[in-house]
């Protein structure tokens, strides 16, 4: 891999990364938001204490991605992550636009877009453990 391509791989991976620990410690902080997410479990028939697997997907698997440190494992989480998200909150809006004309799932598009790119590109040559 080149350099270019390591240091744009890098930049994938810390805004990526970055931008979804956010989401994490946002529900670190307000760990109610927990009760929100086992209620949408609950309607499909699952166990509501799946709901602290968010903290896998917000905040370990980030972290993963931000050191990376087993890297493409870390990105498969959040894609994991997101397509649960998008399940459980976002079905509603799957195929709605915004009225800018935005797709209404941009944000969570992106967030699993961005993380099926980081897995099949892997960490680059600035991680912890280089692919």
């Amino acid at each position: 891999m080149s350099y270019y391509q390591s240091l744009a791989t890098l930049i994938l991976r810390l805004g990526l990364g970055i931008l979804v620990l956010l989401h994490g410690v946002a529900k670190i902080l307000n760990p109610g938001i927990l009760d929100f997410i086992a209620d949408k479990l609950g309607h499909l028939g699952l166990p509501g204490e799946l709901a602290y697997l968010v903290y896998i997907g917000e905040v370990l698997a980030p972290l993963m991605i931000i050191f990376g440190y087993f890297n493409r494992l870390g990105a498969i989480i959040i894609v994991i992550n997101m397509l649960f998200a998008m399940l459980l909150v976002h079905i509603p809006q799957l195929f709605t636009l915004t009225d800018n004309g935005g797709w209404a799932l941009e944000l969570q598009g992106m967030y699993l877009l961005g993380a099926v790119a980081i897995a099949l590109l892997g960490s680059g040559k600035y991680a912890l453990r280089p692919d």
